[in-house]
């Protein structure tokens, strides 16, 4: 059951992404934003996928490394940029505003606090690791796009996008698993290389939707 709501997840964020793109830049920047903040918030629950456990987040982390793509693809890289460090400056948000919620005394009628306690607790670390391993990561995927475009232009969309994907995201399932999940999740093993073949899924479920908007252009 798990395996066909994360197909359905994924296809969501990629139609999600090619919306975005059809509002405009900003609306995609806003999109790559708002995928980062719910990837570090969704990312502390636990699941099992193909007997495995996974957190429940990485279709996020391919949605948000995609819309990337769509953004330097149609706008260029300094729009790309700009969306890099949006993103960051919103990520320190969630992190800053979701511990001063906490710090709200609940009254004695209130049955929610301890729900959140429990999920935004991790939030300060989640971001750091975010921040850290997103920087590096992100600058990386800007600059690797901009390289495989001089090298083959438009030739080879397809191979290339799923390359350049798939390397960022070994990087970031390593990177972010133990900065941030070490000691969070029950098997840090399972979560790494899980991680990375479900994102691997992910990528592919999401290029073709890539591909449509490469040739609807294309006829334009």
């Amino acid at each position: 059951m798990n395996e066909l709501i994360f197909v359905l997840q994924t296809c969501i964020i990629a139609a999600g992404s090619l919306l975005a793109l059809r509002l405009g830049k900003e609306a995609l920047v806003t999109f790559i934003t708002l995928l980062c903040v719910l990837a570090n918030l969704f990312v502390v629950k636990q699941i099992t996928l193909f007997g495995l456990q996974v957190t429940a987040a990485d279709a996020f982390s391919v949605g948000a490394i995609f819309s990337l793509h769509l953004l330097q693809e149609f706008f260029g890289k300094k729009t790309s940029k700009r969306a890099i460090w949006t993103c960051f400056t919103f990520l320190l948000f969630y992190a800053a505003i979701s511990q001063i919620h906490l710090l709200f005394i609940p009254t004695m009628f209130d049955t929610v606090h301890p729900h959140f306690a429990a999920l935004l607790q991790f939030a300060p670390r989640l971001v750091l690791a975010s921040l850290t391993v997103y920087f590096f990561v992100l600058h990386l995927d800007r600059f690797l796009y901009e390289k495989f475009q001089q090298l083959f232009g438009s030739k080879h969309f397809f191979v290339r996008n799923y390359l350049l994907l798939a390397l960022i995201q070994l990087i970031d399932t390593v990177g972010f698993s133990f900065l941030g999940l070490y000691g969070i999740v029950n098997n840090m093993w399972h979560v790494v290389f899980v991680s990375f073949v479900v994102k691997l899924a992910a990528i592919s479920l999401t290029t073709p939707f890539l591909l449509l908007v490469k040739k609807l252009q294309n006829r334009r």
